[in-house]
């Protein structure tokens, strides 16, 4: 017996060194290398090795079914790995190579625990049948009962195609690589066959396309190395998110002063129309000044993204001002709404910050569903139970104003700043509507008009009316941004701290 175990390990050890050997020609990681790169050093821990290819006698058939999976540190905190190896069958997915995916995730969701998964397959073992569909079968189930419980992470560093890409859309996070990572449902044969179109592998389901244009991959990476330094990164935020939060004093008065922000009010311009980066603010109230950005590629009229304040993990949401001027739209509700639910299912604080002068208007918009895709938003925001914070920074109008976390869909503190505006409409905008006819018989329309304006900005936009009514708690002055937020997260430590196991899934949007 123990010289059959020997051989078995003897032939998994030749399965790595034979691993390395081709992925490096290809200019690529072995799966056991892709390990070593995520983990701590010297942390992994190895399990289902001798699990083999169904239908045969002898393990070593396809060294570990093509998939290793066990578990390690990363940044001292637990997480459950499995890495697919290209080098053997092309990686590909049968039923034991399912099952040990599945078994991995199922200890990931007794440890409470992150589970990443490093993909690199050509598909389906053809050769297994339907064995090989139930496979997929049961990692997608897998998937959606860890949601909400364990978060999910899928590294592609190679092909995904078919079946398969559900899987990873199924996780709360995707990092791809450049020219190294590929997700399609149908290939550029079969689009050819099927179509007519001609496409090659990278246009039609590159990082690229999927980092910028689809919103299928949260995470764009020049090469493997970068990929796994972003991936500790994030491990390291929602890792710390479930920590359990002390209860902290509020801040001193000489606590506070060292926490000013004085530069927010060169960062915001003086004019409501001229654009800034809402990444320079997030920079101002971030410990350190450093936050790990969630879609950095794709839907830029609103940020997500963690950081740590006052050394706890929040999520932050932000309008940009510096794309569609921060408007919400199609892709930008869907994006947030997302990481919104993430958030909540592990109870990670919500700081929202807002500058939005409605919904994208146009045919083009409604006729594609921004009636249906902006509820999404405003159900996470409804639906959230972790303490939540908003700031008005500058404008806030229509439908969009309540839908960036406002009062009335469940924020717990909400400040604004002396100059912002919270409206129906722009003043401009409702002076038209109102007063049109007043101004067209006006001797001197032009000067009535701004009068108008003036007026209007003054009775309505101000923050002051929205204070009296309770709808926001506080006008603050920006150097005192980063101690109120501090403050509001240290008085909301507790919040949320009785719930159940799962909450909720986090569902894709």
């Amino acid at each position: 017996m123990s010289v059959k175990v020997d051989n078995i390990r003897k032939a998994l050890d030749e399965a790595v060194a034979s691993s390395a050997v081709k992925q490096h020609q290809k200019g690529r990681m072995s799966f056991h290398e892709r390990i070593g790169m995520l983990v701590d050093s010297g942390s992994f821990q190895e399990i289902g090795a001798f699990v083999g290819n169904l239908g045969s006698g002898d393990a070593a058939d396809i060294p570990r079914d093509a998939v290793m999976t066990g578990f390690a540190l990363v940044g001292g905190k637990r997480v459950v790995v499995a890495s697919q190896d290209f080098s053997q069958k092309g990686g590909t997915l049968g039923l034991m190579h399912s099952r040990k995916i599945v078994r991995a995730m199922d200890l990931a969701v007794r440890a409470k625990c992150p589970f990443v998964f490093i993909g690199d397959s050509g598909g389906a073992r053809i050769q297994e049948g339907v064995d090989a569909l139930a496979g997929f079968g049961d990692i997608f189930n897998a998937n959606v009962h860890a949601s909400g419980i364990i978060p999910q992470i899928a590294v592609i560093l190679g092909p995904c195609a078919g079946g398969a890409v559900y899987s990873p859309a199924l996780m709360d996070f995707t990092f791809m690589v450049d020219k190294t990572s590929y997700m399609f449902v149908t290939g550029p044969k079969v689009v050819r066959d099927v179509t007519g179109e001609e496409v090659s592998t990278e246009d039609l389901g590159g990082a690229r396309v999927h980092s910028f244009e689809s919103g299928a991959s949260s995470f764009y990476c020049e090469d493997e190395e970068s990929c796994f330094a972003e991936v500790r990164k994030l491990l390291s935020y929602i890792c710390d998110a479930s920590a359990v939060q002390r209860c902290v004093a509020l801040a001193s008065e000489s606590e506070a002063e060292g926490m000013r922000t004085p530069n927010i009010r060169d960062i915001i311009p003086d004019t409501m129309k001229k654009p800034y980066d809402v990444r320079r603010i997030v920079g101002e109230i971030a410990d350190g000044g450093e936050y790990l950005e969630i879609f950095r590629n794709f839907a830029l009229n609103i940020f997500t993204g963690f950081a740590r304040i006052d050394g706890r993990t929040v999520g932050i949401v932000a309008n940009n001002p510096s794309f569609l001027a921060g408007t919400l739209d199609i892709n930008s509700s869907c994006k947030a709404a997302r990481f919104i639910r993430f958030c909540d299912c592990y109870g990670i604080p919500l700081v929202t910050l807002v500058d939005v002068p409605g919904y994208m208007p146009g045919s083009k918009s409604e006729h594609d569903g921004i009636i249906r895709h902006g509820a999404k938003m405003l159900y996470a925001y409804s639906e959230s139970t972790v303490p939540k914070i908003t700031l008005i920074m500058r404008k806030a109008f229509g439908g969009a104003y309540i839908a960036m976390c406002s009062k009335h869909l469940g924020a717990d503190i909400v400040y604004a700043y002396p100059d912002a505006q919270i409206a129906v409409m722009g003043a401009e905008g409702a002076v038209d509507v109102l007063y049109s006819k007043e101004i067209k018989s006006s001797s001197e329309p032009d000067k009535l008009r701004e009068e108008r304006i003036a007026e209007y900005s003054e009775a309505f936009m101000n923050p002051v009316a929205a204070s009296r009514k309770g709808y926001v708690d506080e006008i603050i002055d920006m150097r005192d941004t980063r101690v109120r937020i501090v403050n509001a997260l240290r008085m909301l430590s507790s919040a949320d701290s009785e719930k159940s196991v799962r909450k909720h899934g986090n569902m894709p949007l």
